[in-house]
Order: C-alpha cells, then sequence, then structure tokens
C-alpha cells in the first residue's frame, strides 16, 4: 500500500475510533465499563499516531518495544485503578 494511503486510511480509523468512543459515552454513559472502554479506544488512537505519523514503525527495535510497551502497561495500570478503587 502506498504511502498517502495508508496515512488516510490511519486518519480515517482515528476518526472512527473517535465517533466510537462518543457514542459509548452516550450509550453507556460514565460507568466502569464505559470508561475501560474509551481508555482502549484512546490507546489504539496513541498507537496508530505514534507508528503512522509519528513514524515509530520505521525506528529501531528498542524504540518501537518501549513505545509499544508503553501503549500496553499504561492502560493495563489506569484500568486497575479504575477498576479497584
Amino acid at each position: 500500500m502506498d504511502p498517502t494511503r495508508t496515512l488516510v486510511t490511519v486518519w480515517a480509523a482515528l476518526i472512527i475510533a473517535t465517533a466510537v468512543s462518543v457514542a459509548i459515552h452516550l450509550g453507556l454513559g460514565a460507568g466502569a465499563a464505559a470508561i475501560v472502554a474509551v481508555l482502549v479506544l484512546a490507546f489504539v488512537k496513541v498507537w496508530l499516531v505514534g507508528r503512522h505519523f509519528m513514524e515509530l514503525r520505521d525506528a529501531p527495535a528498542i524504540l518501537r518495544r518501549l513505545f509499544d510497551g508503553y501503549v500496553v502497561v499504561v492502560p493495563v495500570v489506569l484500568a486497575g485503578i479504575l477498576l479497584l478503587s
């Protein structure tokens, strides 16, 4: 896939994820399940932006792994704090 088409596809995915986040909030309110779902979507968006718009897909392997770890660990910790409080 050519780079421009990839970026447009990622941009569209980001718009859809934002719309889904709004729909979750409107449909489920502010309960723990809705918050966790929106949190997961937010970090999927972080991953997409980092990989495609900040070009981490071409970065050294250690930097990609650190970023991927961040995108997994932070939402898990935040969701754990939310669900345990």
